[in-house]
Protein backbone atom coordinates (compact mmCIF):
# COMPACT_ATOMS: atom_id res chain seq x y z
CA UNK A 1 0.00 0.00 0.00
CA UNK A 2 2.63 2.55 0.73
CA UNK A 3 4.90 1.21 -2.20
CA UNK A 4 1.57 2.11 -4.47
CA UNK A 5 1.45 5.53 -3.01
CA UNK A 6 4.81 5.96 -3.53
CA UNK A 7 4.94 4.92 -6.95
CA UNK A 8 1.65 7.20 -7.72
CA UNK A 9 3.58 10.05 -6.51
CA UNK A 10 6.94 9.62 -8.35
CA UNK A 11 4.72 9.37 -11.78
CA UNK A 12 2.51 12.72 -11.47
CA UNK A 13 5.88 14.42 -10.28
CA UNK A 14 8.02 13.20 -13.10
CA UNK A 15 4.95 14.05 -15.20
CA UNK A 16 5.38 17.82 -13.64
CA UNK A 17 8.76 17.46 -14.36
CA UNK A 18 8.18 16.34 -18.21
CA UNK A 19 5.70 19.28 -18.24
CA UNK A 20 8.21 22.18 -17.61
CA UNK A 21 10.53 20.70 -19.91
CA UNK A 22 7.98 21.06 -22.71
CA UNK A 23 6.89 24.26 -21.13
CA UNK A 24 10.32 25.50 -21.56
CA UNK A 25 10.84 24.24 -25.21
CA UNK A 26 8.06 26.57 -26.25
CA UNK A 27 10.37 29.45 -24.92
CA UNK A 28 12.44 30.55 -27.51
CA UNK A 29 16.22 31.68 -27.54
CA UNK A 30 18.18 33.59 -29.86
CA UNK A 31 18.97 30.38 -31.31
CA UNK A 32 17.18 28.54 -33.87
CA UNK A 33 15.78 25.46 -32.88
CA UNK A 34 13.13 22.93 -34.10
CA UNK A 35 10.84 22.58 -30.69
CA UNK A 36 10.40 26.13 -30.88
CA UNK A 37 7.26 25.31 -33.93
CA UNK A 38 6.18 22.27 -32.00
CA UNK A 39 3.11 24.25 -30.31
CA UNK A 40 2.03 25.65 -34.17
CA UNK A 41 -0.70 23.76 -35.83
CA UNK A 42 -1.73 24.17 -39.53
CA UNK A 43 -5.04 23.88 -41.13
CA UNK A 44 -4.81 20.89 -43.22
CA UNK A 45 -7.98 19.04 -44.79
CA UNK A 46 -10.45 20.77 -42.51
CA UNK A 47 -8.64 19.80 -39.02
CA UNK A 48 -5.80 21.28 -37.30
CA UNK A 49 -2.54 19.61 -36.67
CA UNK A 50 0.74 19.69 -35.50
CA UNK A 51 3.17 21.50 -37.98
CA UNK A 52 5.36 18.29 -37.94
CA UNK A 53 2.67 15.91 -39.03
CA UNK A 54 2.74 18.04 -42.71
CA UNK A 55 6.43 19.32 -42.42
CA UNK A 56 9.96 18.68 -41.72
CA UNK A 57 11.46 21.29 -39.60
CA UNK A 58 15.19 21.14 -39.76
CA UNK A 59 17.87 23.97 -38.38
CA UNK A 60 19.34 26.05 -41.21
CA UNK A 61 22.41 27.36 -39.43
CA UNK A 62 22.30 29.00 -35.62
CA UNK A 63 19.69 31.99 -36.45
CA UNK A 64 17.32 29.92 -39.48
CA UNK A 65 14.62 27.21 -39.80
CA UNK A 66 14.11 26.02 -42.84
CA UNK A 67 10.69 24.30 -43.08
CA UNK A 68 9.84 21.73 -46.06
CA UNK A 69 6.14 21.23 -46.32
CA UNK A 70 5.27 17.38 -47.81
CA UNK A 71 3.04 19.30 -49.95
CA UNK A 72 2.91 21.91 -52.13
CA UNK A 73 -0.16 23.44 -51.68
CA UNK A 74 0.57 23.69 -47.56
CA UNK A 75 3.09 26.43 -48.10
CA UNK A 76 0.85 29.66 -48.16
CA UNK A 77 -0.95 27.75 -44.98
CA UNK A 78 1.85 26.85 -43.09
CA UNK A 79 3.58 30.20 -43.64
CA UNK A 80 0.18 31.92 -42.10
CA UNK A 81 0.17 29.62 -39.38
CA UNK A 82 3.65 30.22 -38.03
CA UNK A 83 3.10 34.05 -38.80
CA UNK A 84 -0.53 34.30 -36.33
CA UNK A 85 1.36 31.91 -33.73
CA UNK A 86 2.53 33.84 -30.25
CA UNK A 87 5.79 33.47 -31.34
CA UNK A 88 6.93 36.77 -32.77
CA UNK A 89 8.63 34.86 -35.99
CA UNK A 90 8.23 36.19 -39.51
CA UNK A 91 8.84 33.45 -42.23
CA UNK A 92 9.52 33.94 -45.93
CA UNK A 93 9.15 31.29 -48.41
CA UNK A 94 11.10 31.00 -51.66
CA UNK A 95 9.56 28.70 -53.64
CA UNK A 96 8.78 25.09 -51.40
CA UNK A 97 10.68 26.00 -48.78
CA UNK A 98 9.92 28.41 -45.59
CA UNK A 99 12.90 30.22 -43.81
CA UNK A 100 12.46 31.19 -40.68
CA UNK A 101 14.89 33.69 -39.23
CA UNK A 102 15.27 34.19 -35.62
CA UNK A 103 14.96 37.08 -34.41
CA UNK A 104 18.04 38.97 -31.79
CA UNK A 105 16.32 39.19 -28.78
CA UNK A 106 16.30 42.66 -27.05
CA UNK A 107 17.19 42.57 -23.45
CA UNK A 108 13.93 43.30 -22.88
CA UNK A 109 12.09 40.06 -24.16
CA UNK A 110 15.01 38.35 -22.63
CA UNK A 111 13.42 39.18 -19.03
CA UNK A 112 10.09 38.58 -20.30
CA UNK A 113 11.09 35.03 -21.46
CA UNK A 114 12.83 35.14 -17.81
CA UNK A 115 10.05 36.01 -16.06
CA UNK A 116 7.73 33.06 -18.58
CA UNK A 117 10.35 30.45 -17.35
CA UNK A 118 10.45 31.34 -13.83
CA UNK A 119 6.67 31.22 -13.73
CA UNK A 120 6.47 27.95 -15.49
CA UNK A 121 9.23 26.45 -12.99
CA UNK A 122 7.06 27.79 -9.96
CA UNK A 123 3.44 26.44 -11.06
CA UNK A 124 5.45 23.02 -11.45
CA UNK A 125 6.92 23.46 -8.37
CA UNK A 126 3.21 24.09 -7.08
CA UNK A 127 2.30 20.69 -8.91
CA UNK A 128 4.74 18.70 -6.87
CA UNK A 129 4.17 19.85 -3.63
CA UNK A 130 0.41 19.13 -4.00
CA UNK A 131 1.19 15.67 -5.06
CA UNK A 132 3.23 15.39 -1.64
CA UNK A 133 0.29 16.66 -0.03
CA UNK A 134 -1.65 14.18 -1.49
CA UNK A 135 0.30 11.15 -0.97
CA UNK A 136 0.67 12.79 2.86
CA UNK A 137 -3.13 12.91 3.24
CA UNK A 138 -3.37 9.54 1.49
CA UNK A 139 -1.12 8.44 4.85
CA UNK A 140 -3.43 10.23 7.32
CA UNK A 141 -6.23 8.23 6.30
CA UNK A 142 -4.83 4.98 6.34
CA UNK A 143 -3.15 5.68 9.54
CA UNK A 144 -6.34 6.48 10.79
CA UNK A 145 -8.33 3.01 9.48
CA UNK A 146 -5.47 1.10 11.30
CA UNK A 147 -4.11 0.13 8.15
CA UNK A 148 -0.45 1.46 8.56
CA UNK A 149 1.23 1.95 11.80
CA UNK A 150 2.76 5.48 13.19
CA UNK A 151 5.98 4.62 12.23
CA UNK A 152 5.03 3.25 8.81
CA UNK A 153 3.29 6.92 8.16
CA UNK A 154 6.37 8.82 8.95
CA UNK A 155 8.93 6.46 6.82
CA UNK A 156 6.15 7.14 4.11
CA UNK A 157 5.96 10.84 4.57
CA UNK A 158 10.04 10.75 4.57
CA UNK A 159 10.37 9.27 1.44
CA UNK A 160 7.96 11.64 -0.49
CA UNK A 161 9.14 14.53 0.71
CA UNK A 162 12.66 12.92 -0.51
CA UNK A 163 10.94 12.22 -3.71
CA UNK A 164 9.37 16.18 -3.74
CA UNK A 165 13.25 17.40 -3.16
CA UNK A 166 15.03 15.56 -5.86
CA UNK A 167 12.22 16.58 -8.56
CA UNK A 168 12.29 20.41 -7.02
CA UNK A 169 15.90 20.26 -7.23
CA UNK A 170 15.67 18.87 -11.29
CA UNK A 171 13.25 22.18 -12.11
CA UNK A 172 15.41 24.58 -10.04
CA UNK A 173 18.63 23.15 -13.01
CA UNK A 174 16.76 23.03 -15.76
CA UNK A 175 15.09 26.71 -15.16
CA UNK A 176 19.31 27.82 -13.99
CA UNK A 177 19.94 26.03 -17.67
CA UNK A 178 16.89 28.11 -19.31
CA UNK A 179 18.44 31.16 -18.04
CA UNK A 180 21.65 30.94 -19.08
CA UNK A 181 20.78 30.27 -22.37
CA UNK A 182 18.40 32.61 -22.70
CA UNK A 183 20.92 35.38 -21.36
CA UNK A 184 23.58 34.45 -23.90
CA UNK A 185 24.28 36.83 -26.89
Amino acid sequence: MINDIKKDAETRMKKSVDAVHTNFNKIRTGRAHPSILDAVTVEYYGGQVPLNQVASVTVEDARTLTVSPWEQPMVPKIEKAIMTSDLGLNPSSAGNVIRVPMPMLTEETRKTYIKQARAEAESARVAIRNVRRDANGDFKSLLKDKEITEDDQRQGEDEIQKLTDKYIAEIDKALAAKEQDLMQV
